[in-house]
């Protein structure tokens, strides 16, 4: 299923999760977040075009926009140097990250493979997951992948092609809780708080167990069990109270909504994850993931495959090429030019919108990343399953994209950038 076309299913699940939560007392609100950082130049190009974004700009708060625009110019060996311009950007202003935590959670899965260091366990192998806990269910076979079995290579395509939420669970469930945040954090992502499964029920305490999963050989011998894992991971204290009502039970509280137990990860840190897997060598050690040659380059493909190029999983056409790439497409369906590709992960839950991209535009040697996050959520009620994504957030996110494709169209460069590593051979 879509990004797009899981919004009713989602918003279903999200009343769902709220209605099986544990009640406990709501923290205190804390005073308005002042705005974050901004700069010159992004807020004159937004300027530019009032027919876009004057609305939005006039109501910083409600529409709680962050963008991140980075500018990318090559020095000697193509070297890329990367700078950043800010709209309202700051850590401390919550937003929903939806699916986009499914990125950290793909590149760690595929780290863990390769420190466990078991003979012939890799992302192909075929990987059984079990049921050990209230709540858990077992994965036993794939009838997306050639011979029905599961694995982790699969996983991430579905992740990065489409955003399914049950792949990202199995990620998770493989890498448990604890393991999953303390390497983000290690890394210096210090925002990442990813705590919980995606459009399933469950507690904190179910969250916090993760199914036992099981790597076969080819001939159906285990290579490695990995029993249950329970998270011991401390809560980070958190007061993320947002909006002035919820829905609950199918009435209306009128107070604001509290996402402190929920997933968090800032477009900073975001925007960095992506920088660290498209070009490793251009950050330190310590935030590059400990992956291969042949998995970057594999991510990089599903990152930027679209659905219709897809052989295993294969999607009718209702995945269209535009699914998941919001910043300049928005909502909109259709085909797409194969000579411009967008690397990115996108997220879209609660009247949240966010997407965190890498473009390169290989016919005219155009490249930048731009990171964006927008509620579109005019009348400040979650769990209601009434947002306006079709008329705020999609509309923005598009115009956003293309605005500044426009900028970089236009902006000089001392040096033609070799985008010659981002052409990849696709399913078809």
């Amino acid at each position: 299923m879509s990004c797009k076309h899981q919004k009713e299913i989602k918003q279903l699940s999200e009343k769902r999760i709220e209605e099986a939560a544990v009640t406990q007392p709501p923290p205190v609100i804390p005073a308005e977040v002042p705005i974050g950082k901004t700069d010159s130049l992004l807020l004159s190009i937004l300027r530019q075009y009032p027919q876009y974004f004057d609305s939005i700009l006039r109501k910083p708060d409600e529409f709680r926009v962050q963008i991140i625009y980075t500018q990318i110019n090559r020095g000697p060996n193509n070297m890329p140097v990367f700078t950043p311009y800010y709209y309202q950007t700051d850590p401390n202003r919550y937003f929903y990250p939806a699916s986009t935590v499914k990125m950290p959670t793909a590149l760690l899965a595929l780290q863990r493979l390769r420190e466990l260091k078991v003979n012939g366990l890799d992302k192909y192998t075929t990987m059984i997951t079990d049921s050990a806990y209230h709540k858990q269910t077992p994965v036993l076979n794939d009838p997306t992948t050639p011979d029905g079995k599961p694995n982790i290579a699969q996983y991430i395509r579905k992740i990065f092609m489409v955003s399914d939420n049950d792949a990202y669970n199995r990620l998770y469930e493989f890498l448990g809780q604890q393991y999953l945040n303390e390497e983000l954090r290690k890394k210096g992502y210090t925002s990442a708080e990813i705590i919980h499964h995606l459009e399933v029920v469950m507690n904190q305490d179910e969250n916090r167990h993760t199914n036992p999963v099981t790597f076969l050989g080819p001939r159906g011998d285990t290579l490695l069990h990995q029993p249950m894992q329970v998270s011991t991971l401390a809560p980070l204290q958190r007061h993320d109270l947002l909006g002035k009502g919820f829905e609950r039970n199918g009435r209306i509280v009128n107070e604001p909504f509290d996402f402190s137990r929920k997933n968090r990860i800032s477009l900073e840190d975001l925007t960095g994850i992506l920088k660290a897997v498209l070009f490793p060598q251009a950050v330190g050690e310590q935030q590059r993931f400990n992956i291969e040659a042949d998995d970057y380059r594999f991510v990089w493909k599903y990152m930027s495959q679209y659905p219709q190029e897809s052989l295993y999983p294969s999607y009718d056409g209702n995945f269209q090429d535009a699914f998941c790439k919001f910043l300049f497409y928005g909502g909109e369906k259709g085909s797409l030019p194969k000579q411009f590709r967008i690397f990115n992960k996108i997220g879209d839950a609660y009247g949240f919108l966010v997407d965190v991209a890498y473009f390169a535009d290989f016919e005219k040697n155009i490249e930048f990343m731009l990171s964006a996050t927008i509620l579109s959520n005019q009348d400040g009620v979650f769990n209601d399953s009434k947002y306006d994504y079709e008329t705020i957030g999609f509309p923005f996110m598009k115009n956003l994209g293309r605005v500044i494709y426009e900028y970089e169209s236009k902006r000089e460069r001392k040096i033609t950038p070799d985008l010659n590593e981002f052409k990849l051979l696709y399913d078809k």
